[in-house]
């Protein structure tokens, strides 16, 4: 269903299909649920795995089960590396052969290094940062984008990422970090450029400090007593929530987003004001 109620369907009334990858938990999780109630199918994907470049622990099998329990029968988890071009190639040949097609790409994984002026990030932590945030989004699009384009025109298309308010706003000990982020900015762009006149899109929203694991690293690396701190940084005086993000994701998805591609929408509080 959408937000008026009806439910979201593509041109020969058939529901919509996305595959959304980070979806364990955060805003990938809260974006598979909002995608579920309004009506899509859902490949929900997720390392679900530890990453021993990173201090921090990763979602498990558990949480994507979790996910997928709460859901309805649309949506079905897979276990697969973002950054794994074969694998996710199989997450998107799974959405077209049990829902008929694609849809949308969601690139929603994430992780987060630093703590540390860049040139005292360790190696292993700089790759992963790079990896996950960056190429994570660019293997979507290789995999995904040929699938949005084998739907039949009149197609309406979706390629969608999760930035950062770190793209635009220099965050000291999360140069790496910040840098992946503008690099989705840029890829959106670009994607926006080369999909003209196909009907299909490219936008990414622009999170500021949303209540998720990951902010609560964040806070371990500033040495905060806690992810609450990030809140006073933002306009509307509190965190987000990871539903908030994946509202805006939804919308973008949908078909009244058409006339928006090559965009970044700041989802985040006012910290980029």
């Amino acid at each position: 269903m959408s937000d008026d109620g009806t439910r979201v369907e593509d041109g020969e009334g058939r529901s919509r299909v996305a595959v959304v990858t980070g979806a364990a938990r955060g805003i990938g999780a809260a974006t598979v649920r909002a995608l579920d109630a309004a009506g899509w199918s859902v490949v929900a994907v997720d390392r679900a795995s530890p990453d021993p470049r990173l201090p921090y622990p990763m979602a498990s099998p558990a949480d994507l089960d979790a996910v997928v329990t709460a859901t309805s029968d649309r949506v079905v988890g897979i276990v697969a590396d973002a950054t794994d071009e074969p694998a996710m190639a199989a997450a998107v040949a799974r959405a077209e052969a049990d829902f008929g097609g694609l849809d949308a790409v969601v690139a929603v994984a994430g992780v987060i290094a630093g703590g540390v002026p860049l040139w005292e990030l360790p190696t292993a932590a700089l790759a992963a940062v790079l990896d996950v945030d960056l190429l994570g989004p660019i293997v979507a699009a290789r995999v995904g984008v040929p699938a949005l384009l084998r739907r039949p025109e009149p197609r309406h298309g979706r390629y969608l990422a999760v930035a950062s308010a770190a793209a635009t706003r220099g965050m000291p000990l999360l140069a790496a970090y910040g840098a992946a982020k503008a690099g989705v900015a840029g890829l959106v762009r670009g994607l926006a450029a080369e999909l003209a006149g196909t009907g299909v899109t490219a936008n990414a929203v622009s999170p500021g400090s949303t209540d998720t694991a990951m902010l609560e690293e964040s806070a371990r690396l500033y040495g905060l007593e806690g992810p609450e701190r990030f809140a006073v940084q933002q306009p509307v005086g509190r965190l987000l929530q990871p539903e908030e993000v994946a509202a805006a994701l939804v919308w973008l998805a949908g078909p009244d987003a058409g006339a928006l591609t090559g965009a970044v929408i700041p989802v985040d509080g006012g910290l980029s004001l």
